[in-house]
C-alpha cells in the first residue's frame, strides 16, 4: 500500500515563506506524475502544481512566480517552496501521485496524503 505523508505546514504572516515536503513510501509506478493540491474551507480542491516524470511542471496561475515544485527523483519525495504567501493561500495542502498527470488531475487512480494545514495571516 502506498503511503504519503506531508510535512512542514504551519501558520505564518503574509509575505512569509514555507517549504512543504511529501514523503512517498512503497512507490507503485516506474514513472508518474506528482503534485500538490489545496482545499480552502468551503471551497473545492484545486491543483496548485504538478511535475511530470519528464520534469515538466505546471502551476496554478495565482501561484506562478511564488511557488516552486521539485522532486527528489531517487527518493520520489516531493517539495513545494512557497514564498510571498498571501492570506488567500490559506488551505489544507495535499500531496498526490498517479501513474500519469491526466489521472492525477482527474483525481482518479491516484494516492493522496492526509494533508498539511497552511494558514497565512494578514
Amino acid at each position: 500500500q502506498v503511503q504519503i505523508e506531508e510535512f512542514e505546514g504551519g501558520s505564518v504572516e503574509a509575505g512569509s515563506s514555507l517549504n512543504l515536503s511529501c514523503i512517498v513510501s512503497r512507490y507503485p509506478w516506474m514513472s508518474s506524475c506528482m503534485g500538490w493540491f489545496r482545499q480552502a474551507s468551503g471551497k473545492e480542491r484545486e491543483q496548485v502544481a504538478y511535475i511530470d516524470s519528464d520534469g515538466t511542471t505546471k502551476y496554478l496561475d495565482s501561484v506562478k512566480d511564488r511557488f516552486t515544485i521539485s522532486q527528489d527523483n531517487a527518493k520520489k519525495d516531493l517539495y513545494l517552496q512557497m514564498s510571498s504567501l498571501k492570506p488567500e493561500d490559506t488551505a489544507m495542502y495535499y500531496c498526490a501521485t498517479a501513474g500519469d498527470c491526466g489521472w492525477l488531475l482527474l483525481r482518479l487512480h491516484s494516492y493522496w496524503g492526509q494533508g498539511t494545514q497552511v494558514t497565512v495571516s494578514s
